[in-house]
């Protein structure tokens, strides 16, 4: 739950997929999550680990004409259900993605939520404001990207 100089923005879909498929893709740094990042990612660099907990990131993400440069680190407060990423390098965010198996465990419920501290005056509020129309389409298409090659991958013998 985001503190009062936070705010977050979240999407979640259904994955027609067992969750811990799902749930190995996000957490695989080196070929699983990489195939599920939108457009919008332009590069992702494994620094340290490569799955799970322990695993530092180097990514860049192009939105609104401009590039952005971000580190994080990952850590796994319910291995197997909730893989959180934390910035330790650009401006502060924290995303939870949250898996849920649902329909007997053959399918799964997905979130994908950021945590951001906002920053103080109009600069902060401009971001509050611009951020969840940002980010949620992002996220959407991510949790689709997710959908798509985790059932496909499934469905493989």
């Amino acid at each position: 739950m985001p503190s009062a100089n936070q705010y977050s923005v979240s999407a979640a879909a259904r994955v027609h997929a067992p969750a811990d498929r799902v749930y190995s893709i996000i957490a695989d740094y080196r070929e699983g999550h990489p195939r599920i990042l939108p457009r919008q990612f332009t590069s992702l660099t494994v620094e340290q680990g490569g799955v799970g907990a322990g695993t530092v990131i180097r990514c860049e993400m192009r939105v609104l004409g401009q590039t952005q440069m971000f580190r994080a680190a990952i850590t796994e407060p319910q291995p197997g259900r909730v893989l959180v990423e934390t910035i330790i390098e650009g401006d502060p965010l924290v995303t939870t993605f949250t898996v849920i198996p649902v329909e007997g465990g053959r399918e799964s419920d997905v979130t994908i939520q950021s945590t951001i501290d906002m920053k103080p005056g109009l600069r902060g509020r401009i971001e509050r404001f611009l951020s969840p129309r940002i980010l949620a389409p992002i996220y959407r298409e991510e949790l689709k990207l997710l959908n798509d090659y985790a059932s496909r991958a499934a469905r493989k013998p």
